[in-house]
């Protein structure tokens, strides 16, 4: 019984990582998403310092949604 159980988890980790992975691949291919108002860059000579701020805020209000609505009981 334990050995089934295993197997399940590594599926549905196998899952989420190709899941994370097509959002990533999506994601490279919006011109937009990194450089939004909000989202501070300081560069100095030698230093690049960026705070994607607003992406995660809008990232983070995606997830609570997809995830209210798929784990909704």
């Amino acid at each position: 019984m334990a050995v089934e159980s295993l197997g399940r988890l590594i599926l549905y980790i196998g899952v989420i990582l190709v899941l994370i992975g097509g959002f990533f691949i999506l994601v490279g291919r919006v011109p937009w998403f990194g450089r939004l108002p909000g989202d501070f860059i300081y560069r100095r000579e030698g230093l690049t310092i960026f705070l994607p701020i607003t992406t995660m805020v809008l990232v983070s209000l995606v997830l609570t949604l997809l995830l209210n609505i798929v784990w909704r009981r």
